[in-house]
């Protein structure tokens, strides 16, 4: 017999969907509002190059790339909630390492270790614990609205908050939002199912083989390639065609 309420999420699944929503708000605005001033007002700092810049805005990415998959693994072994803790109490530390710092190398210091706070996957795979597979894609969505709302904020708001705070106020605010994420994932997410010891799990070399997802994985690559090359580049054409850091033309 229809069941007209399995076509509902559930207020358990509302909550986590929105609750890890929220979560990744709040860190990605915290990685959106440093991406469009970064090459600007990283100038400023002691032995600041256009080379050294662009290291300190791929850190982040390079860490994440390379704790991925390592932290994904755990939280199968240990649970997604600790994983998720460790990951945005290690974001929070690089941001405030970068924050105190004023050379490129502390900065890029800072943005290594906010990288490393990787926990995507972990995110990721609690939403799937919480919510039914018919809802999974709703879920899913709710997370990719998110962080798109994330992005178009960070760009209004990041170069006014940089002309008041500075490059330091702004990671300073990536601290607060990381701490907001935890208090969220305490207070919001419902706690996540207990683990099956006996659950199947995957092994890391499958994803190098799987073609499929190789392919998907190349497309994303070059998309944050090119991403990550604008927020370096556009930036300071920017200012040499007369923009200035306040946002007025000269």
């Amino acid at each position: 017999m229809h069941d007209p309420h399995s076509e509902r999420m559930s207020s358990g699944e509302t909550r986590a969907a929105s609750g890890l929503a929220l979560v990744f708000a709040f860190r990605m605005l915290g990685m959106f509002m440093v991406l469009p001033v970064l090459a600007t007002y990283g100038m400023d700092l002691a032995g600041a190059t256009p080379a050294l810049i662009g290291l300190a805005i791929g850190a982040y990415g390079l860490t994440q790339a390379i704790f991925q998959i390592p932290f994904g693994i755990i939280s199968d072994r240990i649970g997604r909630r600790p994983v998720i803790y460790l990951g945005l109490i290690v974001f929070a530390l690089g941001s405030v390492l970068a924050a105190q710092s004023d050379s490129i190398w502390g900065v890029i210091a800072g943005r290594v270790l906010q990288g490393a706070g990787a926990i995507s996957a972990a995110v990721m795979a609690l939403l799937s614990d919480l919510t039914r597979e018919q809802h999974r894609t709703k879920a899913m969505a709710m997370v990719g609205g998110s962080i798109g709302l994330m992005f178009a904020l960070a760009l209004v708001l990041s170069p006014l908050l940089a002309a008041w705070v500075g490059l330091s106020g702004i990671f300073g605010l990536t601290f607060a939002l990381a701490l907001a994420g935890i208090a969220v994932v305490l207070w919001v997410v419902p706690a996540e199912p207990a683990q099956q010891s006996n659950a199947p799990r995957g092994r890391p070399a499958e994803l190098l083989q799987h073609k499929d997802l190789l392919r998907l994985n190349a497309g994303v690559f070059i998309l944050h390639t090119v991403q990550m090359a604008m927020w370096v580049a556009v930036p300071a054409l920017l200012v040499s065609a007369g923009l200035a850091k306040d946002g007025h033309w000269k």
